[in-house]
């Protein structure tokens, strides 16, 4: 039989139970393996330290593990494991429960400034989503971009939609069930009763029932044997009372259940003090039995399911699309008829001055059959929100008779706005999953490719990209490219704006806090900001490495006037996003791309100007620039420039034709290196190559 890697409705119901035994252990750090295994390194005032393990790929599991169970911690966090740790770390497990009979837990944790809950989705492509107190996405491993639901950063958390719990049904609303089926009493289980097919069968084992009996066939006794059966279990889960067991069909781990099984009775069992302990047990083991037999990544189920996550996207985005049309064809549609809504609200505005809801609605239908065309046109009154509907060409509106068509009109418009930008954070969401389906079908088609004898370390042999005589081209559009960009060695993103329109940009649009904010002494320089997060997530504090601070900090002097007047070094200060305004002091004047800069600020003096340009083949491909430091490492080849004699255009055309030189594929250089887009991480003034 095949090995379980899921667990059931039944295995999350019992896992809570013994998960909150551990309440109060307080949170020490937690880690991102991949993008699927999270791990949690607890601390107990009296059980002493544990992990809690939680995995959401191919393999969806969640228990606590033993030390030697857990993979070493990862030397950098990702993005996710950052933000985790922004928001649990120093928190107590306050509570543990299973959402509905569904195979969902959801983790609550608290600390003095904030709660935090996990939502661990152990279904379909499987999820974890970090909530506010609000119930906010504040960081996913996956977005979901769903007509049902949406979860994304930012947005309200959706769950699935509710499934039916049968451990809360009395016995008729269990027979009731039943009768629905048109099936056989175990798939009746399994599917209408959500029990799945291995419980689905051991009730009716338990009962003393013959599983393929039609529900047609069924009699009232079978009923109640089954449904005591059902009690049953819901006793053993409510009370705790388990007794795990690790089933193995020829030394091989296959399945681990909270009580002994009697569908399993013919396979070798090993009895364990806690579910947890079993589970660990089981899934260490059969991680281990996998990895002696490494297959062929399945490649194609998973670009199929990034497949899958485009298609919703687009649809996503078409929607939002549509319904952002609508707002605005809404709104104009107020203003194309005017008078009509006008009048409308003055009337329903005045009639609340004297009476009531249910009068008004009264006589709103005088007015209807009387052929009033004003009162034609309310469709429908809402006392809870103070508000009418009304229809105009097709469009059912909703409006606020306490304002005018005006405040109604701009309140749609202002909607219309907002839904354009949930899709502009679609469309984003959209090209990382192209990176991500065109990531994996590039290691499927360098699997392919790879001879079946070959040494497991040619796996990480790096592609000679120079040589290559025909390099793929891979190239997306982020926010970012239209200002001046690089990410230091640490991998945070900096940006610097080309003119003084782009520099009120950054400060107005892109400033937020925890980010940090460079500029130099010398004029003429970007407004130069270090992120700690990108746009659409939440703002947080983030400690910088040094490296990162001084190369942020040479970034900004090396596009300043610094470089322009020959100079090899200037001061640069740093300072915190609210020391940055516009308002000048009484009698001064601030221009366009300028900003006043209050209170005390982090000096760098006598920063080197610094600027290496370089193309980057993995994982995209495109022309990079900024720092050495930053961009040698992630280039395939670079070259230095320091102020020198040599017009900007000029110097990038000697760039792009020693770039040319060195590649194989000199059309590949062509089609993402031109001149034209070298000359864009040129600093201004004039240049020459560091030989």
């Amino acid at each position: 039989m095949e090995a379980k890697r899921e667990l059931t409705s039944v295995d999350i119901a019992a896992l809570a139970s013994e998960l909150r035994g551990y309440t109060d252990a307080f949170v020490d750090k937690a880690y991102l393996y991949g993008d699927d295994l999270v791990r949690l390194k607890l601390r107990h005032p009296e059980r002493g330290r544990t992990e809690l393990l939680i995995e959401v790929g191919e393999t969806k599991r969640a228990h606590l593990a033993d030390q030697d169970h857990v993979p070493e911690a990862p030397e950098r966090p990702p993005d996710f494991a950052r933000k985790l740790r922004s928001r649990i770390g120093g928190a107590s497990l306050a509570g543990v429960e299973q959402y509905e009979f569904d195979r969902i837990l959801t983790l609550e944790f608290d600390r003095p400034d904030e709660s935090t809950t996990v939502v661990v989705e152990l279904f379909g492509e499987g999820n974890v989503a970090v909530l506010d107190a609000t119930g906010e996405v504040t960081a996913c491993l996956e977005t979901v971009r769903l007509k049902s639901r949406t979860v994304v950063p930012g947005a309200q958390y959706e769950y699935p939609t509710s499934r039916l719990n049968p451990l809360q049904l009395n016995y008729d609303g269990f027979a009731a069930r039943m009768d629905e089926s048109d099936t056989d009493l175990v798939r009746t289980l399994a599917t209408l009763l959500n029990f799945g097919g291995l419980y689905g069968e051991e009730l009716c084992t338990r009962a003393g029932v013959e599983k393929t009996r039609s529900i047609a066939d069924a009699t009232e006794d079978d009923y109640e044997a089954i449904f005591a059966a059902v009690q049953d279990l819901k006793e053993t889960l409510s009370a705790g009372r388990f007794d795990p067991r690790l089933y193995r069909e020829d030394d091989r781990p296959v399945d681990v259940t909270p009580f002994p099984l009697e569908e399993r009775a013919g396979l070798d069992a090993e009895a364990f003090d806690s579910f947890n302990a079993a589970l660990d047990e089981y899934f260490w083991t059969l991680e281990r039995e996998t990895d002696r037999t490494p297959d062929r990544p399945d490649f194609e189920a998973q670009i199929a399911k990034q497949e899958r996550i485009i298609d919703q996207q687009e649809g996503a985005i078409e929607r939002f699309e549509e319904e952002a049309e609508a707002e605005r064809e809404m709104a104009e549609l107020l203003y194309a008829r005017y008078d009509l809504v006008d009048e409308i609200l003055r009337t329903v505005r005045s009639a609340r001055e004297d009476h009531g809801w249910d009068e008004i609605a009264d006589r709103l239908d005088t007015g209807r059959e009387e052929g009033i065309e004003a009162a034609e046109t309310v469709t429908a009154v809402h006392p809870e929100r103070g508000t009418v509907s009304i229809q105009l060409d097709g469009f059912e509106i909703e409006v606020d008779p306490s304002e005018g068509v005006e405040r109604n009109a701009d309140r749609l418009y202002q909607e219309a706005k907002r839904i354009e930008e949930k899709r502009e954070g679609a469309l984003e969401a959209i090209e990382d999953t192209r990176e991500e389906l065109a990531a994996l079908e590039r290691r499927r088609n360098e699997w392919e490719r790879e001879p079946a004898e070959e040494e497991p370390e040619a796996e990480s042999e790096a592609i000679d990209w120079l040589s290559t005589p025909s390099v793929p081209v891979r190239q997306t559009e982020q926010w970012y490219d239209r200002f001046r960009w690089f990410h230091t060695s640490d991998g945070f993103l900096v940006i610097g704006g080309r003119n003084a329109d782009q520099n009120e940009e950054l400060v107005k649009k892109y400033l937020e806090p925890g980010d940090r904010f460079f500029h130099t002494q010398a004029h003429g320089a970007p407004a130069t900001i270090l992120k700690a997060t990108g746009p659409s997530e939440a703002a947080r504090e983030v400690e910088f490495p040094d490296s990162t601070l001084e190369q942020a900090a040479q970034f900004a002097v090396t596009y300043s006037s610094v470089w322009k007047d020959g100079h090899f070094s200037g001061d640069a200060y740093m300072v915190e996003p609210d020391q940055v305004t516009k308002t000048p002091e009484p009698g001064e004047y601030v221009e366009k791309g300028s900003f006043v800069i209050r209170g005390d600020r982090a000096y760098y003096n006598d920063t080197p100007v610094g600027c290496a340009v370089g193309i980057r083949c993995e994982p995209d491909t495109r022309v990079i620039g900024g720092p050495p430091a930053a961009i040698e490492p992630r280039a395939e080849t670079s070259l230095r420039v320091e102020p020198g004699e040599f017009a900007q255009a000029d110097v990038a055309k000697r760039v792009y034709r020693e770039f040319r030189d060195r590649f194989a594929d000199t059309a590949f250089v062509r089609k993402i290196a031109s001149p034209d887009e070298i000359g864009k991480f040129l600093p201004p003034g004039g240049s020459r190559i560091v030989e």
